[in-house]
């Protein structure tokens, strides 16, 4: 069989625009609980209640309502509290609003219920403004990420996120073996095959771990980033994540993006410009910078073992098969890294062997 295709520049993962879906309700005591607390704010706020309307949906448990006020429209999370928490929510909106980021105004929040007013940052998502066949034309969007990213590096104090270490990082990755190799694939694991896994993962974990910490968003990519209003800052959002880990993380996770493509040469010319941005402002980004895409490509790997997992379980328990649309663009990113590195080439023959490739002439294909 011939290498897998590349992953398309496209975004993928369509869902229907929000704005027209209902705001509907499983359960008439939850219906009931916000009814109440939305009534409660209706003055205070001065809520439209009657323009309430879906905004989006996540891959969590959340859902976003949008609403208008006298003063602008305002986004409602709802975030039922035996699925989800909103203390990190809180948390980091704190620590990024100080670092001097733009990210939603916490307005009020219901903590027994998990509901949320937030200060609406615009419909416009960095995603939505991405024109995926003319890279340079980006390129300025692509800027502005960066600088929000350094801000927010910049602005790292260890013992204020929880730590990415050793154990959480593992953690992550098991979901791969466990959701897409065996429950999505049916792969019954061997001995050689549970050898290579737990190698590689040793292996990700020391290259990681041997990078300096900062902040790291955990999910900073177009989807999560909003096109700059006004005051020209770009604002930030879905940071509930935020860990204190490898420098590493978040450049990576902006340039092999979970829903969208881009050929190397443009996450080339977009690392180096990050770097350099860096460097200037004193991150521990190191001096070389083969040195430093080595950490990125290797830290990308742990990434996309934990995503592939996700979007498997995603389907297989949540009921969301969308995601696994973008599952063969993971594969790639998997396989080009993998490929790249004499360390990784077991990795590279498992995935292989489960997606029924062969190399071919030795040479890896596909958008990176």
């Amino acid at each position: 069989m011939s290498a897998c295709p590349a992953p398309s520049l496209a975004p993928t993962s369509r869902s229907p625009d929000p704005s027209t879906l209902p705001v509907a309700w499983d359960d008439p005591s939850r219906a009931a609980a916000f009814g109440r607390w939305l009534d409660a704010l209706r003055m205070p706020q001065a809520l439209d209640v009657a323009s309430l309307r879906m905004a989006s949906a996540d891959a969590s448990f959340r859902r976003y309502f949008r609403i208008d006020t006298a003063h602008g429209s305002r986004i409602i999370m709802d975030a039922p509290p035996d699925k989800e928490d909103c203390a990190p929510f809180a948390h980091v909106a704190r620590v990024l609003t100080d670092a001097g980021l733009k990210v939603p105004e916490v307005l009020d929040w219901d903590t027994t219920q998990g509901f949320m007013l937030l200060g609406d940052l615009g419909p416009d998502t960095m995603m939505q403004a991405l024109q995926p066949e003319r890279p340079q034309a980006n390129l300025p969007l692509y800027l502005q990420a960066i600088d929000a990213l350094v801000l927010l590096q910049k602005a790292s104090r260890p013992g204020v996120l929880p730590v990415f270490d050793t154990a959480m990082q593992k953690r992550e990755m098991a979901l791969f073996p466990q959701w897409y190799l065996t429950q999505y694939r049916g792969i019954a694991l061997d001995e050689r095959m549970r050898g290579t896994l737990d190698q590689t993962f040793e292996a990700i974990t020391a290259e990681s771990l041997a990078w300096p910490g900062v902040y790291v968003h955990s999910d900073f990519m177009p989807r999560n980033l909003m096109v700059p209003s006004d005051d020209g800052r770009m604002g930030v959002l879905d940071f509930q994540d935020a860990v204190y880990g490898p420098i590493t993380y978040d450049i990576g996770s902006l340039m092999r993006d979970a829903f969208l493509s881009w050929e190397e040469d443009f996450v080339l010319d977009v690392t180096i410009r990050y770097w350099e941005k860096a460097r200037a402002a004193g991150l521990p980004v190191g001096p070389d910078f083969g040195a430093f895409y080595r950490g990125v490509e290797w830290t990308g790997l742990q990434r996309h073992l934990r995503v592939t997992g996700i979007f498997a379980r995603l389907t297989l328990r949540d009921g969301k098969p969308r995601y696994l649309a973008d599952t063969p663009r993971f594969i790639a990113y998997l396989r080009a890294t993998a490929g790249r590195y004499r360390e990784l080439k077991p990795l590279l023959r498992l995935i292989d062997q489960v997606e029924g490739i062969q190399e071919a002439g030795g040479f890896a294909f596909g958008r990176v």
